[in-house]
């Protein structure tokens, strides 16, 4: 299953960068476990996505956990949206990253 993370930021930048190096250490991790496949802030800079693999078995418990252990979501300066995706077209290609 893949997922997307949306991210907004819910103070300022300045507070948010604050984290940023924990949450980047945090993505590094995410995609080393094979988890994360892509990510990066939006332009202009308001928030963040992240594109995930997650296993088909209870995939939202999954993305609740990698929420959960954001270092940006536990200091409290982001939302999270969090979307299960059924990918059809291109899944082939996902599937070999």
């Amino acid at each position: 299953m893949y997922a997307l993370a949306l991210i907004r930021y819910r103070r300022p930048i300045e507070e948010v960068v604050v984290h940023q190096e924990g949450h980047r250490a945090f993505q590094r991790k995410l995609q080393e476990e094979g988890k994360l496949l892509a990510a990066g802030p939006h332009d202009p800079r308001f928030g963040g996505m992240m594109l995930l693999r997650v296993g088909d078995e209870n995939p939202q418990k999954a993305l609740d956990a990698i929420r959960d252990a954001d270092p940006y979501y536990k200091a409290g300066v982001v939302q999270y949206e969090l979307l299960c995706w059924n990918v059809v077209i291109g899944k082939d290609s996902l599937d070999k990253l």
